[in-house]
């Protein structure tokens, strides 16, 4: 037998466990690399999110969750109302906390504090790092925007919110899409945002973008603009920036980030309605207002294109056998 025969066999084994162990160091670069290697921003990104009631944060929990975990960034957030209003769905929650909080006296009593609790266990699994309470009256629903911008304290949430944007100085704000078909309070609570950002210099205003959630990266938005309210006028010419909680990770691409959405609901356990969420919506969308200049329209698609790349991995940096 010729030594060429000999050697081919050994040969081809050699290489294909060349190949699997190069194969391997890719893996180790691109997935499990340190927060430096996962880096698509030269900044660390710092957001603001303003909500109307205590569970409205499941809105943003996919984006939210890979700012903060895997892009190094900063998230708050902005809670309009004291979430009393929430007592009609708390029959489940009285078995939980052992109290008739469907009964309004009672739920108008403890909901708000059981409802901040369920909002910052949530917040802890994205990794929400502080919370603003203006603890606004939450009487009752309705579409009719004039109810809460008249029960409110508008001047004060004005003065507050603009104080938070220029002690913090965030990058962006993300607010709830205030169309005409939904709560009056997630209404409120964005064009309060918008009025805070405007008065503003425009040289230390954020990016300021509406959020809704959708089936597909392909549905739009009818929205432009709140009738009666020009400041929340959409830029039109823009589309949609997204993230899709369906990307996947994990062993054989198993898990995607609905799995974090339903997590933040999860928490939520005093509004039996809220559950009723879980598995349902998509895609993440973020439209910017008219108010941006375009560098700060352009300032979100690098973010967002980050948000969309970054990869998952466990941070190096914490010690799993000791925690």
């Amino acid at each position: 037998m010729s030594i060429t025969k000999l050697i081919r066999p050994y040969s081809s084994f050699v290489m294909r466990k060349l190949s699997y162990l190069f194969c391997f160091l890719l893996l180790g670069i691109f997935v499990i690399g340190s927060p430096a290697d996962a880096q698509e921003l030269d900044y660390k990104p710092k957001v603001l999110l303003v909500t109307a009631h205590p569970d409205d944060d499941a809105l943003f929990s996919a984006t939210v969750f890979k700012t903060t975990h895997l892009l190094n960034g900063v998230v708050d957030l902005a809670l309009m109302t004291n979430g009393e209003g929430g007592y009609k769905y708390s029959t489940l929650g009285n078995f939980i906390y052992n109290r008739e909080l469907d009964k309004e006296e009672v739920g108008r009593a403890y909901l708000p504090g059981i409802r901040k609790r369920e909002l910052m266990a949530g917040g802890k699994i994205v990794g929400l790092r502080n919370y603003f309470f203006f603890d606004q009256v939450d009487k009752e629903y309705s579409k009719d925007i004039d109810n809460p911008l008249k029960r409110w304290d508008t001047k004060i949430v004005i003065r507050r919110l603009q104080n938070i944007l220029k002690q913090e100085q965030y990058d962006f704000v993300f607010t709830m899409t205030p169309s005409e078909d939904t709560h009056a309070h997630h209404k409120a609570s964005a064009i309060l945002a918008l009025r805070a950002i405007k008065k503003l210099p425009k040289d230390e205003r954020p990016t300021v973008l509406a959020t809704d959630i959708t089936s597909s990266v392909d549905d739009s938005t009818s929205y432009t603009q709140l009738e009666g309210y020009p400041i929340s006028k959409l830029a039109v010419e823009e589309s949609p920036l997204q993230f899709d909680r369906r990307q996947t990770f994990g062993h054989e691409e198993r898990l995607n980030y609905k799995i974090i959405a339903s997590w933040v609901i999860a928490e939520h356990k005093s509004q039996g309605t809220m559950q009723l969420l879980m598995g349902r919506g998509n895609v993440e969308q973020y439209w910017p207002y008219a108010m941006n200049d375009s560098a700060r329209i352009e300032k979100a698609h690098t973010f967002f294109e980050a948000v969309n790349e970054v990869p998952i991995y466990r941070n190096p940096d914490i010690d799993f056998d000791n925690e």
